[in-house]
């Protein structure tokens, strides 16, 4: 054997190794799996080598594991096979490992209303991101940080997000900062997605008013030109021109279509703020790692009725911003792009 074939089979053996470790990650520090419970592994051929490493992980836990691969014709926002959403239903435990999101699709809310399965989703995963990305966070250290937060949220509602790159934004906050997305999935019925660690907030409606430039990502493409939103009582009223604007004001004008004029006037609402705790993340165009990203931040246009918000349309659209410094009631929370840990 060469050098040189020598070399490429260590590279060969390391690279499955880091994959094998993220994947024990998932079972035995996301999951919890024990060995009674059973498993299943939907995965796709984009995604085999993730689904592959994850089904070898859960095996070393339980002998009770199933993995199944999604047809090549399977496209974004359609269901699964029938047979797929129906062994869904009676797993403990479901793990979804697909280029398309079925993170909600009816299979996947008809497993959770067992109120038994729990799920995790990793829409887009990439094997960067799972073998060297997001997905390598030490999540219990994350679960610890992200639950020291939450007594920094009390009577503060007043926001305000500012950037290097123009990004001048306040808004008054509508329900509790979310500090769960913590990447532990242990409790029945549980859901999430996977790589995690953000804190998220539902700025009430018609409280938003500034400017926000998106110069990070959007919707998963990492962006070179950055897209500046003016925003008027929480709707976003303009957008710069960019390679993207397009495209945004084309699919939110469709949805206005089929709604009456005020319901219309609202399609662009900025449905969710937050930002990244996790330190592993990085900036790479990846929906779900972009918006995770220790110190950057984000926002979602779009459906905030999860919050119980008027704007119904089904449809979101992110983008995220770097190196914002976010102010709570005058106090730092995050300057930029750090995060404040230590308090007077």
């Amino acid at each position: 054997m060469s050098e040189h074939q020598r070399n490429e089979n260590e590279n060969s053996e390391e690279y499955a190794e880091s994959m094998l470790t993220s994947a024990r990650s998932v079972i035995r520090t996301c999951l919890q799996i024990r060995s009674f419970e059973t498993v299943l592994i939907v995965t796709d051929p984009e995604s085999s080598l993730i689904g592959r490493a994850l089904y070898e992980a859960s095996a070393e836990v339980t002998d009770r594991t199933l993995m199944m691969m999604m047809p090549t014709s399977h496209k974004k926002g359609s269901e699964p096979p029938d047979y797929v959403a129906e062994l869904m239903r009676k797993q403990d435990v479901v793990i979804l490992a697909t280029k398309s999101s079925l993170t909600h699709t009816k299979a996947r809310i008809n497993a959770s209303r067992t109120g038994r399965t729990r799920i995790i989703s990793m829409p887009g995963i990439s094997e960067l991101t799972f073998s060297t990305g997001g997905m390598t966070a030490d999540y219990n250290a994350l679960q610890k940080e992200l639950s020291g937060l939450t007594s920094l949220f009390r009577r503060k509602r007043d926001v305000r997000v500012t950037s290097p790159s123009g990004t001048d934004i306040s808004f008054s906050i509508g329900a509790k900062w979310r500090t769960d997305d913590n990447g532990i999935c242990n409790r029945p019925g549980q859901v999430m997605n996977l790589p995690s660690g953000r804190v998220f907030v539902f700025p009430k409606e018609e409280t938003m008013n500034g400017k926000i430039v998106i110069d990070g990502s959007w919707e998963g493409e990492v962006i070179d030109e950055p897209i500046t939103m003016e925003v008027e009582k929480g709707v976003v009223t303009k957008i710069s021109e960019s390679k993207f604007t397009e495209n945004i004001n084309e699919t939110f004008d469709e949805i206005g279509k089929s709604l009456n004029k005020n319901k219309a006037s609202i399609v662009k609402t900025v449905a969710e703020f937050g930002f990244g705790m996790n330190s592993r993340a990085k900036v790479v165009g990846n929906l779900l790692e972009d918006q995770v990203v220790r110190g950057a931040a984000h926002f979602i246009l779009g459906d905030n009725s999860a919050y119980g918000g008027k704007n119904n349309i089904g449809l979101q659209m992110r983008g995220v911003i770097m190196k914002p410094s976010i102010e709570l009631n005058d106090v730092d929370l995050v300057k930029d792009g750090k995060i404040i840990t230590r308090r007077n």
